[in-house]
């Protein structure tokens, strides 16, 4: 063999196993690349329970019940179906009912979703896309989630005017 052609088969070699390792990578993250799933994808993809994912929609208004010991329970729906999720722990000041909510955690034998983490959303405008993205196909979408100013927004005393005092 020339050297010439050994360079050349090696770096053939070397394109291979590359392309092989990237084919392997993607093919183990296949269940990972979706970044939440909803109500309806439980039902419909049959996640066996124990199994952790992180489950996204809105919490269902006059679903939240409060326990002992910081236990909450509430359901999370995506405008077809519905999942309970119970919760032990602090949750972000944020969290309210009618709004969107990514837990992450795993279903018992029952059918209930057991969250160890809860995320509300930001503020007024954020709703996660793929909540959104969901709610626009089942037709659950209004025009007022696009058009709500943010609250909470705050004035630093960079952004002040000249002259102006600004408290925080």
């Amino acid at each position: 063999m020339t050297r010439k052609q050994r360079r050349l088969t090696m770096i053939g070699c070397s394109l291979a196993v590359l392309g092989l390792a990237a084919g392997l990578v993607l093919y183990s993250l296949r269940d990972s690349i979706v970044f939440f799933s909803t109500p309806s994808m439980v039902t419909e993809q049959h996640i066996a329970p124990g199994r952790r994912f992180r489950l996204g929609g809105l919490v269902q208004p006059g679903s939240l019940k409060r326990g002992d010991n910081l236990a909450v329970s509430f359901e999370v729906a995506d405008g077809s179906a519905k999942l309970p999720v119970v919760y032990k722990g602090l949750l972000p000041d944020l969290f309210r009912e009618g709004q969107g909510v990514v837990a992450e955690g795993a279903l018992d034998a029952s059918g209930v979703f057991k969250a160890d983490t809860v995320l509300a959303k930001h503020d007024e405008k954020y709703m996660p896309k793929e909540v959104a993205d969901a709610l626009k196909k089942q037709g659950h979408w209004k025009d007022d989630y696009d058009n709500k100013p943010a609250t909470g927004a705050r004035v630093t005393q960079n952004a002040a005017p000249a002259g102006q005092g600004v408290t925080q």
